[in-house]
């Protein structure tokens, strides 16, 4: 499997997330979002459907696309400003392939990519897993430095410890 960093541009990402496992990569808005890995759309996020008024944790992420890797783990990615045309629910997109760019959709204060990594569990729907479940930031440190290290081990350790969580257990 190749992998490769998420984001295109000067960024910087924290090894700490509130409340569950995940990774904000800061950087400016419109810089190109990649597929990590080869694989196919699971689900698009197309309408910005956020309100503070509400807050519901499923339209939190505003713009966003969740890609399911050949290496049988989910890839999510939030907040964006735009996604790419070609991003279709059951596309293949290839690593490294534009799928979007840098946004602040959402409850987004600054310009950022929400980056999750989890088991695909219902596959969609279940934005409490989708959002991320391993701390993304070991592998987000291998890719940028042009290494292939894989989160399969971590997400099926993860899966074995907790299964498949029917409803959210935090609300991040």
């Amino acid at each position: 499997m190749k992998y490769v960093f998420p984001v295109v541009g000067n960024n910087s990402y924290a090894r700490t997330h509130h409340d569950y496992p995940a990774s904000d990569l800061i950087t400016n808005c419109g810089n190109t979002i990649r597929a990590v890995t080869d694989g196919t759309i699971l689900a698009v996020t197309r309408v910005d459907r956020w309100k503070a008024s509400v807050n519901a944790g499923e339209t939190r992420g505003g713009l966003s696309v969740s890609l399911l890797g050949d290496d049988g783990v989910r890839y999510y990615g939030s907040h964006m400003s735009t996604i790419d045309p070609t991003v279709q629910v059951g596309a293949r997109v290839t690593a490294g392939q534009t799928i979007g760019k840098i946004g602040k959709t959402g409850d987004a204060s600054a310009c950022h990519l929400h980056f999750g990594i989890s088991p695909p569990c219902a596959r969609t729907g279940d934005w409490w897993n989708q959002r991320g479940t391993v701390y993304p930031w070991p592998y987000l440190d291998a890719w940028k430095a042009g290494k292939n290290k894989s989160p399969v081990a971590a997400v099926e350790k993860w899966r074995s410890e907790n299964g498949c969580p029917k409803k959210p257990t935090t609300f991040g």
